[in-house]
């Protein structure tokens, strides 16, 4: 007994690891922990005034008529004018704010308002299930143990086990979301569907080799049939996350006060926006590490000469200093998974004002209705302040799923080949795992990015 627990530690340990955490999460409630104290605005039915019947306006037209200014067969029209102008600036006067059917309430999330939202469940699973696969995923990493003693003995069973499952729910968590009816425009869903298609054509072109020394990625050992089933993953993941980058290419948008609307309530406080742009730049570059052009210029080619010391007597040698200064191909390959588990981090970081700012969006579309005219339509904003309280959780999913995917898959890339070859794998799956994660941050730059210049050049707004 004692010697199956010696050779078995790894694998007992992982399987005591991800039940604990998992009962911890369940038990403390730890999903609607992340996303209590955010602040969610009601706006309610219009009420009808002095008993009477029927819906008023926010703004009430002016009661009685002005009978007495019309004029009356061949009088004076010049007096008749003055008196007519005269009762005109009198009646401007008597518009009235009806408070009763404008205003809004602002209420901060308690458990019982997370838990009774729509697709709550959903987040609530993805959550614990993607914590758990994450964190057995780290401790293999930190583990001692030997790459050649079989998946049983090393532990490397759980953590594969874990991390497919956890993908797998994110995956269909995510198209489930994607068809939902209410919860974004015709003209949104339309443009997924093309963004999946272009995601495909795109996967095929790389994965065939068909647009060469672009990208660094080494797809020699993939054959046909998976390199079909990897570009259909990329169309579908490029058409699942362009609605979750809009959606947060507008809370950036709102959380930094692009607008300069000087509101203090929908735009984020000094720490949330630091947050917002450390992720979105980091984003970026991590998106950038991958691209040839860009690595010639950071990856040292000359070992005898590192710093490129003898390269610099002139202003034409200065050029002869790409490949010759930067960092080692090993140093070079950690940065780039470092990028992406920070940029992971700080996106997770960013979920509660990325959310808040999902919900002050329905305060702005309220605000800018408001004053739009004296007498303006609030229905329009009621129902976006309903839907956007309505759909909390499938929003907090949607921002969640990104950065659990990277580090599911950039986890999945750093398991050791030989643990692949047990579950008889015909791929190098730790470069496919590698190329899925940037893939997934490449595709949220691009969406991010685009619809940040269409937002600074008018052509979209936020309403």
């Amino acid at each position: 007994m004692i010697r199956f627990l010696l050779a078995y530690k790894h694998l007992l340990l992982q399987i005591s690891l991800s039940l604990l955490l998992g009962v911890f999460l369940t038990l403390l409630k730890i999903p609607t922990v992340f996303l209590l104290g955010l602040h969610t605005y009601i706006h309610p039915d219009n009420v009808a005034r002095d008993g009477g019947n029927g819906v008023r306006a926010a703004i009430r037209r002016p009661s009685g008529s002005d009978s007495s200014s019309s004029l009356e067969g061949y009088k004076n029209m010049t007096s008749n004018s003055k008196v007519e102008v005269k009762r005109r600036s009198k009646t401007k006067d008597k518009f009235e704010f009806d408070e009763n059917n404008a205003q809004i309430f602002r209420l901060k999330l308690d458990e019982a308002h997370i838990e009774s939202r729509l697709y709550f469940d959903q987040y609530r699973y993805c959550f614990i299930y993607s914590i758990v696969a994450a964190f057995c995923q780290l401790c293999y990493y930190y583990l001692d143990v030997g790459a050649d003693s079989g998946v049983f003995v090393n532990g490397s069973l759980i953590p594969v086990i874990l991390g497919f499952v956890g993908l797998g729910k994110l995956f269909i968590s995510l198209a489930r979301v994607s068809f939902e009816n209410s919860a974004s425009r015709r003209s949104e869903k339309q443009l997924s569907m093309l963004f999946g298609v272009l995601g495909f054509l795109f996967g095929v072109l790389i994965l065939n080799g068909i647009v060469p020394g672009i990208f660094d990625f080494d797809f020699g050992l993939i054959d046909g049939f998976v390199r079909v089933v990897v570009s259909i993953l990329m169309g579908c993941i490029a058409g699942f996350l362009y609605i979750p980058a809009a959606k947060s290419a507008r809370a950036f948008w709102l959380g930094t006060d692009q607008i300069r609307s000087n509101l203090g309530m929908i735009s984020c406080g000094w720490f949330g926006r630091i947050i917002v742009y450390t992720n979105y730049l980091l984003i970026v570059v991590s998106a950038l590490l991958w691209i040839n052009p860009f690595i010639k210029i950071l990856v040292i080619k000359d070992r005898n000469d590192p710093g490129g010391a003898h390269l610099i007597s002139s202003e034409v040698d200065a050029q002869k200093l790409v490949g010759n200064v930067g960092w080692s191909q090993s140093e070079f390959t950690k940065l780039r998974v470092c990028c992406l588990l920070v940029s992971s981090f700080l996106q997770i970081m960013a979920l509660r004002p990325n959310v808040q700012m999902y919900l002050n969006e329905a305060l702005l579309s309220w605000y800018q209705r408001l004053h739009a005219s004296k007498v303006p339509d609030l229905e329009f904003s009621r129902a976006k302040v309903f839907l956007h309280n309505h759909y909390l959780c499938m929003v907090a999913l949607q921002f969640f799923a990104l950065p659990v995917l990277v580090l599911l898959f950039v986890g999945l890339s750093q398991i050791d080949g030989n643990s692949f070859k047990s579950f008889h794998l015909m791929c190098d799956f730790k470069e496919v795992a590698l190329f899925m994660a940037w893939w997934i941050v490449f595709v949220w730059a691009v969406f991010t990015s685009v619809t940040l210049f269409l937002y600074r050049r008018g052509i979209v707004y936020v309403s």
